[in-house]
């Protein structure tokens, strides 16, 4: 299988390409892409212990599948990545306002933020159109806390060059069009995981905290 892998910063400088393709044997995965380029790059090598992989523009680990024509970009810690924001994590009843948060959580050092957010559909279709009047978390704060913590911890472990990180809950009944949880990260560039983290960071909250869901047959 042939991959498009492109490099960043001072990965460029190091392979000495701005972008290459390279073949490998199907059903390999992205450790075995590290040691294949880090024989070709040998400079790479020591880079790989903390560099970011995203396949397809979604971060990827170690044991991710790889496939035929598979676009894998490869970013650094960004220089002063260890400059730390702040880090903020809220339960709110109120709508949550991604201006404020903005505001509250740009530092000078930071040169671009991803926000992300999931919101309640007005219609959905499974077999039968259903309508969602409201969409609520179940209201257990200290799990919901706990949560929280633990994946904003696993975002400053994975990317290092993330200077800011933001998670905002709502609990109780939300409007349709509304969001249920907000994640902001920021970083000195956005070319240094931003987006990917982000990403991260709100399919990790989705898989952890329960939501109920009211749904009416429009008829």
């Amino acid at each position: 299988m042939k991959l498009r892998i492109l490099y960043f910063a001072t990965l460029r400088d190091l392979a000495g390409v701005r972008e290459e393709t390279v073949s490998l044997p199907d059903g390999l995965q992205v450790k075995d892409l590290k040691n294949l380029l880090g024989e070709k790059h040998p400079e790479l090598i020591r880079a790989f212990n903390s560099a970011i992989f995203a396949v397809n523009r979604e971060f990827a680990f170690d044991d991710q599948p790889l496939k035929e024509g598979d676009e894998v970009a490869i970013f650094p810690p960004v220089s002063g990545g260890s400059v730390n924001g702040p880090t903020i994590l809220r339960i709110v009843q109120e709508p949550l306002d991604m201006n404020a948060l903005l505001k509250e959580i740009i530092t000078p050092t930071a040169g671009a933020a991803c926000v992300l957010t999931e919101g309640v559909q007005a219609r959905s279709e499974r077999g039968e159109p259903l309508e969602n009047p409201h969409q609520s978390p179940e209201p257990q704060h200290p799990m919901v806390e706990e949560q929280m913590e633990q994946v904003a911890q696993e975002i400053r472990d994975c990317w290092e060059s993330v200077e800011s990180v933001a998670i905002v809950q709502h609990l109780g009944e939300v409007q349709p069009g509304a969001p249920t949880v907000m994640v902001v990260c920021t970083a000195a560039h956005r070319d240094a995981g931003v987006f990917e983290a982000a990403r991260y960071g709100l399919d990790r909250m989705k898989q952890t905290i329960p939501l109920v869901r009211k749904e009416i047959d429009p008829e």
